[in-house]
C-alpha cells in the first residue's frame, strides 16, 4: 500500500513510501503521541519506561553513600551514572504502612491506615497510581510485595506475582516495572546460619546497642543481606541492558525503610526512616532531568515517600491530582521541594502506640503521645532478633549505660529533639536544652500545622475508627469537623501526653475531656489520668467504676488498666473482670479484645492468679479483614507464658 501527498511540495518526497515508513516519520515529528490505524499501536511510543528496584530493610549503609563497610558495587555503579538523593525518608519506618504511602501519594494517618498490617478503603474519588499510570497506556507490573494497607482494585497491576516481569508487555507498550528484593530482610538475620562474610569485629556498633559479639555478629549478618540485595539489583541492571532497554528506562533503588535492626525499623526517627534512593534518568529523556542531576552527584532535596506517586506520574507526563498529599521531584509537573520530612508510628503488629515525627535536615522532632509506652514494647516478631533478646536480657540485668538502656525504659520524654550532625545516633535530647528551644517550638508547630492540614485520625483508637466511620472510609470520617473536631481532640492529645506537667489545673482539663460526649475526648482524658499514675487515679475511682461502663470500649478499657495497677481493692478486682470479658474476642472486635489483653499484660505478678481465666479466652474472634488475625494469638501467647513462668 502507497500513499499519495502532491498538494505541498514539502510532501511530494514522501509520495511514494510505504504506509508502515510513513507512520514512523510522522511520529518522530509530532512528538511523543501514539500514532495508531484502527485503534492499533503502530510505531512506538516514546513515553520512558521506569523500572523500580527497592529491596526491605535497609537504610543507607551503601558505598555509594559513603559507607566504607558496605560492598554494593553494582549500586554504586548505578550511582555513577545517576543521582544519589541523601535526604528521604520512608514516611513509616515500618514495610506496610511505608508502601501504602508510595502507592496512595498519601500519608496513612490521613488515611486510617498508619497501623501495621491493617485494612481500609481508599477515599472516594481517589486511585492508586499505577491505575492511571495503566490508564495512560503503561504495562504495570509487580514482583511481588504488595503488602497495602488499603484495599487494592483488581486493576491495579497488569501483573503482580512472583513471575511478573516487562517483558510480557504488549509490542512497543511503555513499562513500569517493580522488582522486590527481600534477601535484606530482618528475618535474614535471625535465620543466618554460618558465619559472616563481613568481619564483625569492624562493625560499628550504634551507642544504643550493646557493644557484645552478638550485636556484632548480627551486624556483619546485616552487611552481608544488604550485598546480597546489591547483587540481585545487578542481575536486573544487567538484564535490563541485555534487552536493549537501558536507554530508554529511567532505574530507582530505594529501600522500604531503615535496617531491621531494632530501633531502626519500626521506630520513627532518623535511623528508622532514611532510607537510599538513587535515580538513573538516561540520556534520551535528559528533559526530564532535575536542575541538580550531575551523574555521580547528590541532591540535597528533602524526599519522602508520599512524593513517589506524583513523581511517577509527573515523568510521564500526567498531572498529580491535587488529593495526593506529596510532591513531584521529577518531571514535566515537579514541584519545588518540601521544607520538611514528616514521620509517624501507629500500631506495631500487636503493640499500640502513636508517635509522630518531623525532620528539617539537620534536626529531628518526635512528639511521644503514648509516652507510658516503652520504645522497646514486646512486639512478637521484633524479639525473635538475637540482638534484640540479648539487649533485653542485658536490660533487665541491670547492665546497660543510660544510652543502652533508654530503649526499654517507661515512660519516654513526650518531646524529643536530636540534632543530627553532633549526634548522629540520636541519644541526646534536647528538647529542654535553653539553646534549642526556638529549633524545638518551630519543629513543634510545622509537625502540629502538617497534623491538621492533612486531617491526621490516627488519634483516633483503631476499634473506635471503625465503629465511628461505619459503611465509609475513615479517611472520610477525618474530612468531616462534627464528626472528627480534630483541634479539639489533638489539643487533649497533647495534654493527655505532657505527664511532665500535672497541675491541678491540668487534671481539671483532663476530668472535662471525661465527661465530654465525643468519645475520642473521653479516651483522651482518660488516658491523660492513666499516665500519670497512682497520684492522679487514686482520687478518681468512683468516677472511673462509672467508666467502666462507658459507650466507648476504648474508654472501657483504658479506664480498666487504670484501676486495676492503681484502685484500691475492691476496685481492682472490678477492673480485672471488665478486663477479662473485654479480652474475650468471641464477645467483642479485634481491636477491644487486643488492647484489653495489652492491658492485662501490665498487671505483672498477679498475672499467676489470673492464668485459669487467661486459658478460657479464646484465640480466634471476629476481625474486618484476616491481616488483624494473628494478633490477639500471640498476646494470648505472651501472656500465657508470663503467667506459667517461675518467679
Amino acid at each position: 500500500m502507497t500513499i499519495l501527498l502532491v498538494r505541498h511540495r514539502w510532501a511530494q518526497p514522501l509520495a511514494r513510501l510505504s504506509l508502515p515508513v510513513l507512520l514512523a516519520w510522522f511520529a518522530l515529528v509530532t512528538g511523543p503521541e501514539l500514532t495508531s490505524v484502527r485503534g492499533q499501536p503502530t510505531v512506538p511510543n516514546r513515553q520512558p519506561n521506569i523500572l523500580w528496584i527497592s529491596s526491605e530493610d535497609h537504610g543507607q549503609e551503601m558505598g555509594c553513600y559513603g559507607d566504607p563497610l558496605a560492598d554494593t558495587p553494582k549500586v554504586d555503579g548505578l550511582a555513577a551514572r545517576g543521582l544519589i538523593y541523601r535526604h528521604v525518608w520512608s514516611n513509616a519506618p515500618v514495610c506496610a504502612p511505608a508502601r501504602t504511602t508510595i502507592i496512595s501519594g498519601m500519608y496513612p494517618p490521613s488515611l486510617g491506615a498508619e497501623d501495621m498490617r491493617s485494612h481500609v478503603a481508599m477515599p472516594p474519588g481517589t486511585m492508586m497510581f499505577p491505575q492511571r499510570m495503566r490508564q495512560a497506556g503503561y504495562y504495570c507490573t509487580n514482583n511481588s510485595k504488595e503488602d497495602y494497607n488499603l484495599a487494592a482494585p483488581r486493576d491495579l497491576w497488569d501483573e503482580s506475582s512472583r513471575t511478573a516481569h516487562y517483558k510480557n508487555r504488549g509490542a512497543d507498550q511503555p513499562f513500569f516495572a517493580v522488582f522486590n528484593s527481600t534477601v535484606s530482610h530482618e528475618s535474614a538475620i535471625r535465620n543466618f546460619r554460618g558465619e559472616p562474610n563481613h568481619d564483625p569485629a569492624a562493625m560499628r556498633v550504634p551507642v544504643y546497642h550493646p557493644d557484645s559479639p552478638i550485636s556484632r555478629r548480627d551486624w556483619a549478618i546485616y552487611y552481608d543481606t544488604v550485598s546480597a540485595a546489591d547483587a540481585i539489583a545487578g542481575q536486573r541492571l544487567q538484564e535490563l541492558e541485555e534487552a536493549g532497554l537501558a536507554d530508554s528506562t529511567i532505574v530507582f533503588y530505594w529501600g522500604d525503610h531503615g535496617s531491621g535492626m531494632p530501633r531502626f525499623k519500626r521506630w520513627p526517627s532518623d535511623s528508622g526512616l532514611r532510607v537510599p534512593l538513587i535515580v538513573y534518568i538516561p540520556e534520551s529523556f535528559a528533559h526530564l532531568r532535575p536542575a541538580d542531576y550531575v551523574p555521580g552527584g547528590t541532591s540535597e532535596r528533602p524526599i519522602g515517600f508520599v512524593d513517589f506517586a506524583p513523581t511517577m506520574l509527573s515523568l510521564i507526563g500526567v498531572r498529580p491530582p491535587d488529593w495526593m498529599q506529596g510532591h513531584a521531584f521529577l518531571g514535566a509537573h515537579a514541584e519545588q521541594g518540601p521544607e520538611y520530612l514528616f514521620g509517624f508510628r501507629g500500631r506495631m503488629d500487636e503493640r499500640v502506640d502513636l508517635v509522630r515525627s518531623v525532620s528539617d535536615g539537620r534536626y529531628v522532632y518526635l512528639r511521644n503521645y503514648m509516652p507510658h509506652l516503652s520504645q522497646g514494647q514486646h512486639v512478637t516478631y521484633q524479639m525473635e532478633t538475637p540482638t534484640t533478646r540479648h539487649w533485653r536480657e542485658l536490660f533487665d540485668q541491670g547492665r546497660l549505660n543510660a544510652a543502652q538502656s533508654r530503649f526499654w525504659q517507661v515512660p519516654k520524654d513526650p518531646e524529643e529533639l536530636y540534632d543530627l550532625q553532633s549526634d548522629p545516633d540520636e541519644v541526646t535530647n534536647l528538647a529542654k536544652s535553653p539553646g534549642h528551644q526556638a529549633t524545638l517550638q518551630t519543629l513543634r508547630a510545622a509537625l502540629r500545622d502538617h497534623t491538621l492540614r492533612i486531617r491526621d485520625i490516627g488519634f483516633i483508637p483503631e476499634g473506635e475508627r471503625f465503629r465511628m466511620a461505619g459503611n465509609q472510609a475513615p479517611w472520610e470520617l477525618g474530612q468531616a469537623p462534627d464528626r472528627y473536631p480534630l483541634e479539639a481532640v489533638l489539643a487533649a492529645a497533647e495534654i493527655a501526653s505532657s505527664i511532665d506537667v500535672s497541675t491541678p489545673a491540668t487534671l481539671g482539663q483532663l476530668d472535662e475531656y471525661t465527661r465530654s460526649d465525643h468519645p475520642v475526648l473521653r479516651y483522651w482524658g482518660t488516658l491523660g489520668v492513666l499516665m500519670r499514675g497512682e497520684p492522679a487515679v487514686a482520687p478518681r475511682g468512683r468516677r472511673w467504676l462509672e467508666l467502666l461502663r462507658d459507650p466507648s470500649p476504648s474508654v472501657r478499657v483504658v479506664a480498666a488498666e487504670s484501676l486495676a495497677r492503681f484502685g484500691t481493692e475492691a476496685e481492682q478486682a472490678a477492673a480485672i473482670e471488665t478486663l477479662l470479658v473485654l479480652a474475650d474476642w468471641s464477645k467483642h472486635d479485634v481491636f477491644t479484645s487486643m488492647t484489653a489483653l495489652a492491658a492485662l499484660e501490665t498487671l505483672e505478678d498477679r498475672l499467676p492468679d489470673l492464668a485459669p481465666a487467661l486459658a478460657q479466652l479464646p484465640s480466634t474472634g471476629p476481625t474486618p479483614h484476616n491481616r488483624y488475625a494473628s494478633y490477639v494469638p500471640r498476646l494470648l501467647d505472651r501472656l500465657k507464658t508470663l503467667a506459667t513462668a517461675e518467679r
